[in-house]
């Protein structure tokens, strides 16, 4: 298994070489300083772990020069900036982490990139899940009503005085139950962004460490959780446009 390191920094080169060294003792480990140097490869490694903000060739430039090589290679963006999120699904990224991480983060993504590698998938086959169909529904008792509420209108639901609060984009509805319950039955395209609040991915416009803002109103996030929903933000973002790509083959 070969794991590459790009990185201008050396000593996060040294870093990341001694944790993946620690799992890993009998992986490969190449550097590269810059994103030219990464450009210049002739063989794609199986694991690559990227800077961003590097000088010359970004890391965002040599992850789409590697990929128009049509490499298998399972990408993993280690960068400080939190904004190129977006992008990074465009290049088919695996994961996003961004410094400072916890060991325990560092850790689990890279056995999944591994587990991924040693399973022989492609680097993105995992954007290819679905995990409920659009035209599935919740039904609740609000008052003296039942409500059928599909899955796909849903913006974001709240708890309040005991009662969710489902909040589509034409109206909302109350109705008593559990946050946790809609949780597991919303699927992966929703988010629990604070113990308070669950949204759909679908419908966020802008967020940051500490609110989600969505096409109608907004969430509270909960610091610990940040990370997290980056991550699947990310992947939810990668899985639309595979769905899309698939639409229009």
């Amino acid at each position: 298994m070969q794991i590459a390191i790009c990185d201008d920094d050396p000593d996060i080169r040294t870093l990341l070489a001694g944790k993946i060294r620690h799992l890993y003792p009998h992986a490969r480990i190449y550097f590269y300083e810059s994103g030219e140097a990464l450009s210049s490869i002739e063989q794609p490694p199986d694991i690559l772990l990227l800077d961003i903000q590097m000088t010359g060739v970004s890391g965002m430039e040599a992850a789409r020069r590697l990929r128009q090589k049509q490499w298998p290679t399972i990408l993993i963006f280690v960068t400080a900036l939190e904004e190129y999120v977006f992008e990074a699904f465009d290049v088919g990224a695996f994961h996003y982490l961004v410094k400072p991480f916890h060991e325990e983060k560092f850790v689990s993504v890279l056995q999944n990139a591994v587990a991924q590698y040693e399973a022989g998938l492609p680097a993105a086959a995992f954007t290819t899940e679905t995990h409920h169909k659009p035209e599935q529904f919740l039904l609740v008792k609000s008052g003296s009503s039942h409500i059928r509420i599909f899955f796909k209108d849903i913006v974001y639901a709240e708890v309040f005085n005991r009662k969710i609060i489902v909040h589509k984009m034409n109206e909302d509805i109350e109705y008593y139950g559990r946050l946790s319950e809609l949780q597991k039955q919303a699927g992966d395209d929703f988010f629990r962004t604070h113990r308070a609040y669950l949204v759909h991915f679908r419908y966020v416009v802008r967020y940051d460490s500490s609110r989600v803002w969505l096409e109608k109103g907004s969430a509270l996030m909960g610091k610990k959780r940040y990370q997290e929903f980056v991550t699947h933000y990310m992947k939810y973002m990668m899985r639309t446009v595979h769905a899309g790509e698939s639409d229009s083959d």
